[in-house]
């Protein structure tokens, strides 16, 4: 089912505000050296839940980081809802996630190269998972 341009909207307004929110969060905090970027943001039809898609770089601090995001979501939601509020009567509850459709395009491209092989070694590219 396609998005509603209402659905559009509202995801497209918390992407631009989750952006600015995390990356100070993540400065203020004194992480240097990491990127945040919200790679999309789905809205349900609703609009009671948001669907937030993260890109951590480095890969190996987004579990990590994930976690924290996670744990600080009421903090998030009402820094949110505080930025939002001439645009948007109720703030979505906020799901978070991480965006791995990068590294799924990376390991794409290593063995269409022939640098890996994922007919000789079936365990190179492993199932998405839905979210």
């Amino acid at each position: 089912m396609e998005e509603s341009q209402r659905q559009k909207k509202i995801g497209s307004v918390l992407q631009q505000d989750l952006v600015e929110v995390l990356q100070g969060a993540a400065t203020n905090g004194g992480l240097r050296g990491i990127l945040i970027s919200v790679s999309k943001v789905k809205v349900t039809v609703d609009l009671s839940v948001a669907k937030v898609y993260l890109s951590i770089f480095p890969n190996d601090k987004a579990k990590e980081l994930l976690d924290g995001i996670r744990s600080n979501t009421p903090l998030i939601r009402h820094e949110l809802s505080q930025r939002t509020k001439n645009q948007l009567r109720r703030m979505p509850n906020l799901e978070f996630f991480i965006d791995d459709s990068l590294e799924y395009i990376d390991k794409i491209n290593k063995s269409l190269k022939g640098e890996e092989n994922p007919i000789k070694d079936p365990t190179i590219l492993d199932k998405r998972k839905k979210s």
